[in-house]
C-alpha cells in the first residue's frame, strides 16, 4: 500500500499513513507541495547556484550543431538568438511567481489557468522534456564513454542512467551540494576549447561567419530556415520549469534581500537561456572547427569536437580531460532532469491513481523511460524530436505566461496561485483550453498543412494563439472556471507561517497548503485532499467549513 488510514481506539478518526520515503521530507522534498517557509533555509545565492548548475547540459552543443550545419551560420544565429528572447521573455513572470509563491511549476499550471485535472496533461508534457533531454544528455555521455574507455554504447547508457541515482534519489541537499562542489570545474572545462581556438587560431572565428551548413543551406539568411531552427531552440523553453523546481525553494523576499533575490530569481529562473544561447553558438562552432576531421555524425557528438580543440593545449591528455567534463556535465544536468521529472510523474500519478509512494519512485521511472529511448537511437533524431516537441510546449508555456502577465493583473483571474484541489474546478478551458487549440493548430501547421513557411514558424503560431486564447477565454468565460469556491483559509493579512494539524494525517503543515475540508469537518492538507478517493469533492456542495483549531506558529 502507498499510504494506509489507522485506527488507533474506536473514538479517534483514521488517519493516513505514508509510506517511508513518502513521509521523509528529506529526500521527498515537498514534492507535491507548496514549499514551506520553514524548508527554504538556503540563501537566494544557494539557490541560484543550484538552479544553474543544472545548465551545464551539453545537448546545447549538439542542438548549436545541428542548427547551424543544417541552416547556415546567419540563419542558425539568428534562430538561435531570437529563440533566447523569447525564452527569457516568457520565463520572468513564471520564475518570479514560483519563487514568490514556493510551487513548482504543476502547482503554478493548476492556477494559471488549467484546473485541478487540467494540469495532468502539462505534468506529462513537463515529464517528456525531462525525459527526451536525459535520453539526449545520457546519449552523449555514453559516447564519451565509448570514445575514452572503450565501452560500447548500450552498456555506455547504462552507467550514465545509474550514476545519477544516488544525487536524484536524495533531494535538494544533496543536489545543492553535489551542484556547487563540481562547478569550478565544470566552468573551466567550458571555457578552455574557446580559449585555445582564440589563441591558436582566431581567423577561425570570422571563417566561422561565412559557413554554409552542410546540406546547402547557404551563408546568407532563410526565413524557412530561421524559422526551423528556432523551432529546434525553443524545444528548451521547457526549461523554465526545471529552473522553477529549484526556485520555488527561494528565501521569502524582504526588504533587506531585495536585490539578490531578484537577482537571483532573474539569473537562475530566465537568465539560464544566456548562457544557453552561447552554449549553442560555440557548440556550432566547434562542430565546424572539426568538421573536416571527424565528420558530420561526430560532429554533432559534443566530445568529438570538443577533443579535437583541447587537442593542442592538453596533448595525450586531451581525451582524459574531455571524458571527465562530459561526464561531469552530464552528472549535473541528468541530476536536474531525473529530479525534475520525479516531481512531473508523481504529480500525475498521484491525481489519476489517489496514490503517492513517494518522489523517489519516479525518478526510477523517468531514467527507466529515458535509458529505454537512449537504447532505441534517439539522439540519431534530434531535430525531429524537438522540432515536434517544441509546438506542445511553447503552448504551455505561452498560456501560463499570458495568465500570470495579462489575465490577472487584468483581473481576469485570481491574483493569487491557487492549487488545492478543494478549491479548483476539475478543467479551466482559459489555459487548457488554449494550449490544446495551440498545440493542435501548430502541429498541424508543422506537417505542412498550410505551407512551409507557416511549417518552419509553427512554434510561434502555437505561441501567438497560446497567449491571444487566454485572455479572450477568460473574457467569455468570465473567469467563473479558475475557482470552484473561495478560498476562506488563506485569506489576506493571514499568518502563511502559521500551521495546522492536518485532520487526515494528523501532521502540521503552513497555511497555504491547508484547505477546509467538509468531510473531514476540518483542516486538510494539500497532499491529503488529493489522494483522497471518497470525498467526490463534496466540500465544492456544501461551501467553507470552520477548521476549529487554532494556528500554531512555527519556531
Amino acid at each position: 500500500m502507498t499510504e494506509t488510514l489507522s485506527n488507533a481506539g474506536e473514538s479517534a478518526p483514521p488517519k493516513r499513513r505514508y509510506a517511508p520515503l513518502a513521509a521523509n521530507e528529506n529526500r521527498e522534498d515537498y514534492s507535491l507541495r507548496f514549499a514551506a517557509h520553514s524548508f527554504r533555509k538556503w540563501s537566494p545565492f544557494v539557490v541560484a547556484t543550484t538552479a544553474l548548475g543544472g545548465i551545464a547540459y551539453l545537448a546545447d552543443f549538439a542542438i548549436g550543431a545541428s542548427i547551424v550545419l543544417s541552416y547556415g551560420f546567419t540563419s542558425g544565429l539568428l534562430a538561435i538568438l531570437a529563440a533566447a528572447v523569447v525564452i527569457f521573455v516568457t520565463g520572468v513572470p513564471i520564475a518570479a511567481a514560483c519563487a514568490k509563491s514556493g510551487v513548482d511549476m504543476d502547482l503554478l499550471t493548476r492556477g494559471a489557468g488549467f484546473g485541478y485535472f487540467g494540469s495532468t496533461l502539462t505534468s506529462l508534457v513537463y515529464a517528456s522534456f525531462t525525459v527526451i533531454f536525459f535520453s539526449l544528455e545520457g546519449s552523449i555521455m555514453g559516447q564519451a564513454f565509448e570514445l575514452a574507455l572503450g565501452i560500447p554504447l548500450p552498456v555506455g547508457y547504462l552507467l550514465a542512467t545509474l550514476i545519477v541515482l544516488p544525487f536524484a534519489l536524495y533531494g535538494m541537499g544533496a543536489v545543492a551540494k553535489m551542484q556547487t562542489w563540481t562547478q569550478p570545474l565544470w566552468i573551466a572545462g567550458l571555457v578552455l576549447p574557446f580559449v585555445v581556438v582564440l589563441v591558436r587560431e582566431p581567423g577561425k572565428f570570422a571563417e566561422f561567419t561565412h559557413f554554409g551548413g552542410t546540406d546547402g543551406a547557404g551563408a546568407g539568411f532563410s526565413a524557412v530556415g530561421f524559422g526551423f531552427g528556432m523551432g529546434v531552440a525553443l524545444s528548451l523553453i521547457g526549461q523554465i520549469g526545471e529552473q522553477a523546481d529549484y526556485l520555488r525553494f527561494m528565501p521569502e523576499k524582504t526588504a533587506a534581500n531585495k536585490r539578490s533575490w531578484w537577482a537571483a530569481v532573474l539569473a537562475a529562473g530566465p537568465g539560464w537561456v544566456i548562457l544557453g544561447a552561447a552554449k549553442q553558438l560555440g557548440g556550432a562552432l566547434l562542430a565546424f572547427l572539426a568538421l573536416g576531421v571527424v565528420g558530420k555524425t561526430h560532429a554533432l557528438e559534443p566530445i568529438a569536437p570538443y577533443l579535437e580543440a583541447v587537442k593542442p593545449a592538453l596533448g595525450p591528455a586531451a581525451l582524459t580531460f574531455a571524458a571527465l567534463f562530459v561526464v561531469v556535465s552530464q552528472i549535473k544536468i541528468n541530476t536536474t532532469n531525473a529530479y525534475s521529472g520525479s516531481l512531473s510523474f508523481a504529480n500525475f500519478f498521484s491525481r489519476v491513481l489517489h496514490r503517492h509512494p513517494g518522489r523517489a519512485w519516479y525518478v526510477l521511472v523517468n531514467c527507466g523511460i529515458a535509458l529505454a529511448l537512449m537504447e532505441f537511437g534517439a539522439f540519431g533524431f534530434l531535430n525531429k524530436i524537438l522540432g515536434f516537441y517544441s509546438n506542445v510546449a511553447i503552448a504551455w508555456i505561452g498560456a501560463v505566461c499570458a495568465d500570470l502577465v495579462i489575465a490577472k493583473p487584468l483581473g481576469l483571474s485570481p491574483r493569487h496561485i491557487e492549487f488545492k484541489r478543494a478549491y479548483l474546478h476539475k478543467i479551466n478551458p482559459v489555459g487548457f483550453g488554449s494550449m490544446l487549440v495551440a498545440s493542435a493548430v501548430s502541429i498541424v501547421a508543422y506537417f505542412g498543412a498550410f505551407g512551409p513557411v507557416l511549417a518552419a514558424f509553427s512554434p510561434l503560431l502555437a505561441l501567438v494563439i497560446a497567449i491571444v486564447g487566454v485572455p479572450a477565454l477568460a473574457v467569455a468565460t468570465r473567469g467563473k472556471y479558475y475557482l470552484a469556491r473561495p478560498n476562506t483559509v488563506a485569506v489576506p493579512g493571514a499568518d502563511l507561517r502559521a500551521t495546522h494539524t492536518c485532520s487526515a494525517c494528523g501532521d502540521p503543515y503552513e497555511l497555504p497548503d491547508v484547505a477546509d475540508c467538509a468531510k473531514q469537518d476540518g483542516p486538510i492538507c494539500s497532499l491529503c485532499c488529493t489522494l483522497d478517493r471518497t470525498c467526490h469533492d463534496m466540500c465544492q456542495e456544501s461551501g467553507p467549513v470552520e477548521l476549529g483549531l487554532p494556528a500554531v506558529r512555527t519556531a
